[in-house]
C-alpha cells in the first residue's frame, strides 16, 4: 500500500462504534441521560463567552456585538447540524476524531484531534484564567480584600507572576473527575442551575439601567466590525460539542446525542443574546475597555444598582459557571485522547481504565497537569483566539464529514439527518471559513506553528504505531 493510501485509509464506521466503550484494564460505564448530555454541552458552553469575552468584543463592534453574537450562533448552528448527524451515526468519545477517520482517512483524523486539543485543552486554560478576576469581586465586595496580582494573572498583565487561581480551579475539576462521569455529570448539572439563575438575575438588573441611547450608533465600527467581534465571540460557542465526547458514557446515544448538541446550542444562543443586549444598553459601549474586562458583568451590575451586592450575586454566579467549563472541557479533551490511544495515535497510558472508577485516570492527570501549564503562564486573550481557530477548523472537518459520509454510505443508519442537505453542511463550512477570516494574522501564524508541530508528532510516533496501519502487510 502506497504513503498516501496509508495517510487517508478510512476506519470502518461499524468498527469504531464497536471498539466504543473499549480501554486497557476496564470499560466506561453509560451512566448519561438525555438531561445530562444537555447540561454538560450547556455547562462547557455558558460562560466562557459572556463572562470572559463580552467586554473584550464590545469595543469592536459596539452595540451591534449583538449581532457578532447572531453571526456567531448562525456559524455554529449550521455545524451543530453537522455533528448532530455524525453523532447519531457514530456514538463514540472521538466526537470530530473519530468522524474525520471514518469520512476523511487517518491523517486527517490527526489533524482534526490535534485540533480539538487545541480547542479544548486550552479553551480550559483561557476560561481558567478569567476565574481569578471574579473571584477578586467576589471576595471584594463579601469581606473587603482581594488576593494578589501575582497570583491571580498571568505573567506580562500588571504585576502577574503565576496565576495560581487558575490552576486551583484546574485542579479541583480534576479532582471531581476523577470520581466518575455520573458524579461529574450530576455536579454539573448543579453548576449549570446556579449559573443559569445568576444570568438571569444579571438581566433583571441590567434592565432597569437600560438606556436606549446607549444602542446608538448601533454598528460604530460597520460590518468589519461585527465580523471581528463574531471571530472573537465565536469563542463563547466552543462546548456545544461536548456532548459527542460523551458517546461511550450515554445511556442511548444514538438518540440522546444529536438532540443534546441542539438543545445546547438553543439555550446557550438565547441567553447570550439576552445579557449581550442587557449590558450594551446598560453601559455606553465607549466605557467597555481592554483592561479588567473579565470582571465586566459585574461592574455593569454594580452601576445599574448604585450598590455592590448585585455584583457580588454575579461574581459569584461567574465563579460557578467557569468552574463548570473546566470541569465539562477537561472530561471532553480525555475522551478524544482515550479514542486517540485506542486507535494507537497517542500512547496507551491514555486509554487505560480504573476498573473500579471506570474513568481514565492516568489520562485525566496528565491532562490536568498540561491545563494547569497553560493557565498558570499563558494571558487569556491569546488563548481565546488560537481556540477558536483550531474549533473553526475541527467543524469545516465535520461539516465536509457528512457530506462525504451521505454519498459514500447513503444506507447507513442514522438517527438524526441535517435538513436541506447538502446546503446545510456546505454552509457551515463556508461561515467557518468566513469567521476563520476574521482572526488576525498571529493567530494564523501561531496555528501554523500548531499544525507543524502536530504533523511532525504524528510522522515520529502517530504513523508507525496506528492499529490501522500495522494491519496492512
Amino acid at each position: 500500500m502506497t504513503l498516501a493510501r496509508r495517510l487517508f485509509r478510512t476506519k470502518p464506521t461499524q468498527r469504531i462504534v464497536a471498539e466504543g466503550g473499549h480501554g486497557v484494564g476496564g470499560e466506561l460505564r453509560r451512566t448519561m441521560s438525555l438531561w445530562q448530555l444537555t447540561l454538560f454541552s450547556v455547562g462547557a458552553t455558558l460562560g466562557t463567552g459572556i463572562f470572559v469575552i463580552l467586554g473584550q468584543a464590545v469595543p469592536k463592534a459596539g452595540p451591534a456585538v449583538v449581532l457578532a453574537f447572531v453571526l456567531a450562533a448562525i456559524t455554529a448552528l449550521f455545524s451543530a447540524l453537522s455533528y448532530a448527524e455524525l453523532a447519531g451515526t457514530i456514538p463514540v468519545s472521538g466526537s470530530s476524531y473519530s468522524y474525520a477517520y471514518a469520512t476523511m482517512g487517518e491523517l486527517v483524523a490527526w489533524v482534526c484531534g490535534w485540533c480539538l486539543m487545541l480547542e479544548y485543552a486550552v479553551s480550559v486554560a483561557a476560561v481558567a484564567v478569567g476565574w481569578g478576576e471574579y473571584l477578586n469581586a467576589f471576595l471584594r465586595s463579601l469581606f473587603g480584600f482581594t488576593l494578589p496580582a501575582a497570583i491571580t494573572r498571568s505573567p506580562g498583565q500588571d504585576g502577574g507572576v503565576v496565576n495560581v487561581a487558575a490552576i486551583v480551579i484546574v485542579l479541583l475539576a480534576t479532582w471531581l473527575l476523577l470520581y466518575g462521569a455520573s458524579e461529574s455529570a450530576t455536579a454539573n448539572a448543579v453548576f449549570v442551575l446556579i449559573k443559569v439563575a445568576v444570568l438571569l438575575f444579571f438581566c433583571v438588573v441590567a434592565f432597569t439601567a437600560f438606556r436606549t441611547g446607549n444602542m446608538a450608533p448601533f454598528a460604530p465600527m460597520g460590518v468589519a466590525g461585527i465580523t471581528a467581534a463574531a471571530s472573537q465571540v465565536f469563542f463563547s460557542y466552543i462546548g456545544f460539542d461536548a456532548a459527542s465526547t460523551a458517546g461511550e458514557e450515554a445511556r442511548n446515544p444514538r438518540r440522546d446525542l444529536p438532540r443534546a448538541i441542539i438543545l445546547s446550542l438553543a439555550i446557550v444562543t438565547g441567553i447570550y443574546v439576552l445579557v449581550a443586549v442587557a449590558a450594551v444598553g446598560a453601559m455606553p459601549w465607549t466605557e467597555f475597555g481592554p483592561r479588567s474586562t473579565e470582571a465586566s458583568l459585574s461592574y455593569i451590575a454594580d452601576l445599574a444598582m448604585g450598590a455592590t451586592w448585585p455584583g457580588l450575586i454575579v461574581s459569584f454566579g461567574a465563579v460557578i459557571a467557569i468552574a463548570s467549563v473546566v470541569l465539562t472541557v477537561i472530561f471532553g479533551q480525555t475522551r478524544i485522547l482515550f479514542a486517540m490511544s485506542r486507535d494507537g495515535l497517542v500512547p496507551r497510558v491514555f486509554q487505560r481504565v480504573n476498573p473500579r472508577r471506570q474513568v481514565p485516570v492516568a489520562n485525566t492527570l496528565i491532562v490536568a497537569a498540561f491545563i494547569s501549564v497553560l493557565a498558570g503562564l499563558v494571558p487569556l486573550g491569546q488563548l481565546a483566539e488560537a481556540t477558536s481557530i483550531g474549533t473553526l477548523f475541527a467543524f469545516a472537518i465535520v461539516n465536509i464529514g457528512v457530506l462525504v459520509l451521505r454519498y459514500r454510505s447513503p444506507r447507513l443508519p442514522r438517527s438524526f439527518r441535517v435538513p436541506l442537505f447538502p446546503a446545510t453542511p456546505v454552509l457551515g463550512a463556508i461561515f467557518c471559513v468566513i469567521v476563520m477570516a476574521g482572526l488576525a494574522g498571529v493567530t494564523w501564524l501561531a496555528f501554523g506553528l500548531w499544525m507543524l508541530v502536530g504533523l511532525i508528532c504524528y510522522f515520529l510516533y502517530g504513523y508507525g504505531h496506528s492499529r490501522l496501519n500495522a494491519e496492512v502487510t
